[in-house]
């Protein structure tokens, strides 16, 4: 069993899951926070400046730890999809998805078939040639999971046969995107939780979202909720370095007070 398809094995069974997003184009990012015991991470190019080539070494470094990479695409045009597959991903996360025509499309994109992904047997995806053909196109299939994100009006009233779409192997819920679409400017809002609990119950598939770091997950799994993104590298750097910078300006005070 490859790291992808043992991520894929967890996710779809709903077992707990922590990842973090990244936001920095630097494989030694992947490196460090894959060390920091993170069952995934997710690379955000849809928010952050990440290209072909970039996306290719953090997946390189994320094989070396072992670390399953998800990609949170920009667009699910097939250049996209098939690039970041390619390149050996984990998945990939889909923004504003809103039907289950729209997911139905996603999940033919991800899989090799008629109308689907395209087969490339030197990629990396497919061990440089060294998997033969119809090895690949049937372990493909356990290697890449497919998560939809839910944050717009009519995703959220479609959520249910979004996750029943076959292929769809998550939810995933973007409280801020969801909040800003229904005219809330708090995406801990009581309409917004309301709104979250209810997809996250979705037994169709997975469920998971994105929490700020001091969020208690206890709640939300009990809710139903599995895959867990906590922050961003950037947040957790700029967090653990404000915490330092406050409990070192004690000794501006008190020099005893640093222990």
């Amino acid at each position: 069993m490859t790291v992808n398809s043992e991520f894929k094995k967890k996710l779809i069974a709903k077992e707990p899951l922590l990842g973090t997003f990244i936001k920095t184009p630097h494989p030694i990012i992947i490196e460090i926070m894959a060390n920091a015991g993170f069952d995934f991470l997710v690379l955000d190019a849809e928010h952050a400046p990440f290209d072909r080539t970039t996306i290719d070494m953090m997946i390189i470094a994320g094989r070396a730890e072992n670390c399953p990479i998800i990609v949170r695409v920009p667009n699910s045009t097939p250049e996209w999809v098939l690039n970041v597959l390619d390149a050996g991903a984990a998945g990939i996360m889909v923004p504003h998805v809103e039907t289950a025509v729209q997911a139905q499309k996603l999940a033919q994109s991800v899989t090799y078939g008629p109308g689907g992904r395209g087969f490339a047997g030197t990629s990396r995806a497919a061990d440089y040639a060294r998997r033969p053909l119809v090895d690949h196109l049937e372990e493909a299939r356990d290697e890449v999971s497919l998560i939809c994100q839910i944050e717009d009006p009519q995703g959220v009233i479609n959520h249910a046969d979004i996750a029943a779409v076959d292929g769809v192997d998550a939810l995933f819920i973007g409280r801020a995107d969801l909040a800003v679409s229904h005219g809330y400017t708090d995406f801990f809002a009581p309409e917004v939780a309301e709104m979250t609990l209810d997809i996250l119950s979705s037994t169709s598939a997975a469920t998971g979202l994105y929490c700020p770091p001091t969020e208690p997950l206890g709640p939300l799994r009990a809710a139903g909720g599995s895959m867990f993104v906590v922050g961003s590298e950037h947040l957790l750097m700029s967090s653990g370095g404000v915490a330092l910078s406050e409990k070192f300006n004690t000794l501006r005070t008190n020099k005893n007070t640093l222990k």
